[in-house]
């Protein structure tokens, strides 16, 4: 029988948080080359993936509520 690759094998390196971080804020404004999504497809860990799109779409929405306060207070 073949046995599955576990993901704590030294053969499959996965890439820190803040690598993710940046992986996502680059994909928000839409700039990721086709070579650094492919990386990314085999390096990234989902759950990262994920916490890193929520904690992003928090701070833009956080972006978008203090720009209009600040415009209406005028």
């Amino acid at each position: 029988m073949e046995q599955k690759k576990e993901e704590g094998q030294p053969g499959k390196k996965h890439a820190s948080f803040m690598y993710s971080m940046k992986a996502v804020a680059w994909s928000f404004f839409g700039l990721r080359r086709k070579r650094d999504f492919d990386q990314d497809e085999a390096k990234l860990n989902p759950v990262h993936v994920i916490v890193a799109a929520l904690l992003g779409a928090a701070c833009f929405i956080g972006l978008l509520i203090t720009i209009v306060k600040f415009v209406v207070a005028k």
